[in-house]
């Protein structure tokens, strides 16, 4: 995480990005030490959101890119079970975008989305928007719990 966090919002950019991957990372610790060390809730939320949508997207890509024949081949899955999850992912259509910044299946959402070729123009400004609410949420949570605990020590303090 220090890797990043000396970058700044760069840092931010690139941490962020590489969270919406199928990589273990959380760019919600990144958000959150940004706003400790006092850096702009404007920009980390721009920086934030605008490197894990592109992360999101770039998943999308490679889904968009997959080959039936490599899912049998390489990963051992059958046509009835591909058959069954493209049903689960079409019922649910561009719908599933809004949900890719959700630890996990947030990745395979995107994936999946992309390899099944659902919608490329609403999937990808689904999950700008998805994304964009979550980090303003988390930037708002942050906020409010701060507020409430300096309210919490200053109560001890007198």
């Amino acid at each position: 995480m220090e890797f990043f966090e000396q970058f700044g919002y760069f840092g931010l950019f690139l941490g962020s990005f590489l969270a919406a991957t199928i990589l273990p990372f959380s760019s919600e610790v990144l958000v959150a030490l940004m706003l400790t060390a006092g850096y702009n809730p404007l920009y980390i939320f721009l920086f934030a959101t605008f490197g894990n949508w592109l992360g999101s997207v770039s998943t999308y890509g490679i889904g968009w890119l997959g080959k039936l024949k490599w899912a049998e081949k390489y990963f051992k899955i059958s046509p009835e079970k591909i058959e069954k999850q493209q049903r689960k992912i079409r019922k649910y259509g561009s719908w599933l975008s809004l949900l890719v910044w959700l630890p996990v299946v947030g990745d395979v959402f995107a994936l999946a989305l992309g390899f099944y070729k659902i919608s490329p123009k609403v999937c990808i400004t689904f999950m700008l928007i998805g994304k964009a609410a979550r980090f303003l949420v988390l930037i708002f949570l942050y906020d409010f719990f701060v507020i409430i605990w300096n309210n919490i020590l200053s109560a001890f303090q007198h």
